[in-house]
C-alpha cells in the first residue's frame, strides 16, 4: 500500500494532460479496510451516518461512518447489517430519505426501508420490486403497452429486459432514473413507484451510467462510446434528446457531475477521464479537457466539492483538483487494492481555515472496501 509522489502537468490548447503526480502540499492515508463481503464490491453510496455497499453475490451491507480520527482497525465495530437482495448481483445503490434503491443483474429494481440509527439488529424491509405488480398488470390490459424483446417474446415497456446497470435520483428525489444494458432509460415516480416513461433505444449499445443535474438534465453513458443529454419537454411529461457528446474512443463506464452541474466528468475504457463544461449560452456541454494517468480502463468516478476521484482497472485511485490556472492536477495516487477499483464514494470530513479533509471510500474486485483520508490546503 502506498502513495505515488511526483508532479507534472501540461496545458495544451483545449486539452489538459496530467501525468502521475502528487502535490507536496496535500496528504493522504488509508484509514481502514472494511472486510465482510465474499465477492467483489460493485456499488457504494453514502447517506447520513452510513456507507452502503452492494456486491456481486447479491448482498447489501451498511457500515457506520465516523470522522477520520475515530477509525480503528476493527472493522466489525463499523458494520451494521446486511441483506441478501434478489437473485442477481447488485449493480447500483442510491438513497432517498428512509429508502434505499438497489439495481440488479436480474433486471429488477428493489426498494428497501432503512434507518439512520446504528443498530446491529436493524432489519431491511423490502417495500417494492420494480416494476410493481400493479404497474405490470395495468400495462398488460392494453396491447399498445407491449414491446418486442426477442423474436417470439413480448413484455410490457415498464420492464427492463437486461441488467439494470445504474440509478440516479432527481434533485427533489421525486423521480428515480434507471438505465440498463437493454439500451433503455426509464423514469419512475418515487411516491408510488410507478414507471412514468421509457426511452427505448436511448443508445446503440448497453448503457452503463446515468447522472442527473440540479436543473433536471439527464446524462447517460454507454458502451457505444457516446454520452447523451436528455431534457424534459415543456409539458414535463417526456424527455427528448438535447445533445450527443462524442470524444471517447471506447465504451463509457462512469459519469459524475460537479455539485452545481457546471461540469461533467466521464470515464471510459480508453483510460481517460474527459472534462465537459456547460456553456453560458444555450446550456450545452462542451469538451474542455482530458485527464490522463491511469494505465487501464476507468471504472468509476466520484466528485466532492472541487475534487474528482477516479478508480481504475489498474488498481489505483487518483485524486484530481482543478488548479487556479484552469488545468487539472493529480494530487494523489492511492495504491492498496489487489484488484481493479470498481466503485467510489466520497464525503467531506472536516473544513477549517487552513485546510479541508475528505474521506474517500473505494470498493474493489478484491472484495475489500477501503477508507482513505485526503487533506488538501485551502487555495
Amino acid at each position: 500500500m502506498g502513495i505515488m509522489e511526483f508532479h507534472q502537468t501540461f496545458h495544451n490548447s483545449d486539452q489538459f494532460f496530467s501525468s502521475s503526480s502528487s502535490s507536496s502540499s496535500s496528504s493522504s492515508s488509508c484509514l481502514t479496510t472494511f472486510k465482510g463481503h465474499s465477492s467483489y464490491i460493485s456499488s457504494l453510496t453514502l447517506a447520513g451516518k452510513f456507507l452502503y455497499s452492494g456486491s456481486s453475490d447479491k448482498e447489501i451491507r451498511s457500515w457506520r461512518r465516523s470522522p477520520s480520527q475515530e477509525f480503528e482497525s476493527n472493522h466489525e465495530e463499523f458494520q451494521n447489517n446486511m441483506v441478501t437482495a434478489g437473485h442477481g448481483a447488485v449493480k447500483s445503490l442510491v438513497v432517498s430519505s428512509d429508502k434505499l434503491y438497489s439495481a440488479h443483474q436480474d433486471q429488477k429494481i428493489r426498494v428497501w426501508r432503512i434507518s439512520n440509527e446504528f443498530d446491529h439488529n436493524q432489519k431491511y424491509t423490502r417495500l417494492a420490486t420494480l416494476p410493481t405488480l400493479g404497474d405490470r398488470t395495468a400495462r398488460l390490459l392494453m396491447p399498445n403497452n407491449q414491446v418486442q424483446i426477442r423474436r417470439h417474446k413480448k413484455c410490457t415497456w415498464v420492464h427492463h429486459v437486461d441488467t439494470v446497470s445504474a440509478l440516479a435520483l432527481s434533485n427533489d428525489e421525486s423521480l428515480l432514473y434507471s438505465v440498463s444494458w437493454d439500451r433503455t432509460l426509464k423514469i419512475w415516480r418515487t411516491s408510488d413507484f410507478k414507471c412514468l416513461e421509457s426511452v427505448a433505444g436511448a443508445h446503440d449499445d448497453a448503457i452503463n451510467a446515468v447522472a442527473i443535474a440540479g436543473d433536471g438534465d439527464v446524462y447517460t453513458g454507454s458502451t457505444d462510446k457516446r454520452i447523451k443529454v436528455w431534457r424534459k419537454n415543456p409539458d414535463g411529461k417526456r424527455h427528448f434528446l438535447v445533445q450527443t457528446l462524442e470524444k471517447h474512443s471506447s465504451g463509457i463506464n462512469a459519469l459524475a457531475l460537479a455539485g452545481d452541474g457546471s461540469a461533467l466528468f466521464s470515464g471510459a475504457c480508453d483510460r481517460s477521464v474527459l472534462v465537459w463544461e456547460k456553456e453560458e449560452e444555450g446550456g450545452l456541454m462542451e469538451y474542455v479537457g482530458m485527464l490522463r494517468g491511469h494505465s487501464k480502463a476507468i471504472l468509476c468516478l466520484a466528485v466532492v466539492l472541487d475534487l474528482v476521484c477516479s478508480g481504475s482497472a489498474d488498481k489505483t485511485i487518483r485524486i484530481w483538483r482543478r488548479a487556479v490556472a484552469g488545468n487539472y492536477v493529480c494530487l494523489r495516487v492511492l495504491e492498496g487494492h489487489n484488484g481493479p477499483v470498481k466503485c467510489l464514494a466520497a464525503g467531506v470530513d472536516r473544513c477549517n481555515q487552513n485546510d479541508r479533509s475528505f474521506v474517500v471510500y473505494s470498493g474493489g474486485l478484491d472484495c475489500d472496501i477501503k477508507a482513505w483520508q485526503i487533506s488538501v490546503p485551502l487555495v
